[in-house]
C-alpha cells in the first residue's frame, strides 16, 4: 500500500519564521556602567570614557543599548554610543538585550511580499530550534491576515485554526 502524503498535495503553505531567523552575534550595551553612583551621568567623563572601549569587539554584532538600572539617561548618550558602534555593528537597537529579535523580526518581516499567499491556506509553522520571539507571530499573522484565505498556527497534523477571511 503506498502511503499519500496530502499535506504535500494540499495548497496549504507553511510560514516557518525559523527560515528567516537572522543570523549574528547579539550584544549589549549597558550604560549603566558609565554612571556615577549608578543615577548620573557626567558628560566629560563618559565621553573619555567612550573613547578608551575597543567598539571593534562588536564588529558583525546586532547591539542593544539598554540602562539597567531606573536612572534617566538623556537621549544624547545612547546617540553617541551609536556613533561609535555604528562602524561595527551589522545594526543598533535602543531596547533591552532580550528584545533584540523583536527588532530583527520586525526590520525582516516588513520586507517580505506577503501578496504570495494571497487566497490560500497558510499554517503558521509551531515549534522552533531557535528563539522566535511570540512578537514575530504576531507580526506575521498581521501581515498574513490580508492575504491569506485562512491562517492557522502549528503543524499540517495539529493545527489550531486562528483565522478564516470571510466570504462576503
Amino acid at each position: 500500500m503506498e502511503i499519500i502524503n496530502k499535506v504535500a498535495q494540499s495548497s496549504l503553505e507553511v510560514f516557518d519564521l525559523e527560515d528567516l531567523y537572522p543570523v549574528g552575534f547579539r550584544s549589549g550595551v549597558d550604560l549603566s556602567q558609565w554612571l556615577l553612583d549608578g543615577i548620573i551621568l557626567k558628560e566629560k567623563d563618559f565621553r573619555t570614557s567612550l573613547i578608551e572601549v575597543d567598539w571593534s569587539e562588536y564588529s558583525g554584532h546586532y547591539v542593544a543599548i539598554f540602562c539597567s538600572t531606573d536612572a534617566i539617561v538623556p537621549a544624547w548618550a545612547k546617540m553617541l554610543i551609536t556613533t561609535y558602534l555604528q562602524p561595527y555593528a551589522k545594526a543598533v537597537f535602543c531596547c533591552h538585550f532580550d528584545e533584540i529579535d523583536s527588532y530583527l523580526y520586525q526590520n525582516v518581516l516588513s520586507k517580505i511580499d506577503f501578496s504570495k499567499y494571497q487566497d490560500k491556506p497558510v499554517i503558521v509553522k509551531g515549534c522552533s530550534k531557535k528563539p522566535v520571539p511570540e512578537s514575530a507571530y504576531i507580526l506575521a499573522t498581521q501581515y498574513l491576515m490580508p492575504f491569506a484565505k485562512s491562517i492557522m498556527y502549528g503543524e499540517a497534523c495539529s493545527a489550531v485554526p486562528l483565522f478564516r477571511k470571510s466570504l462576503n
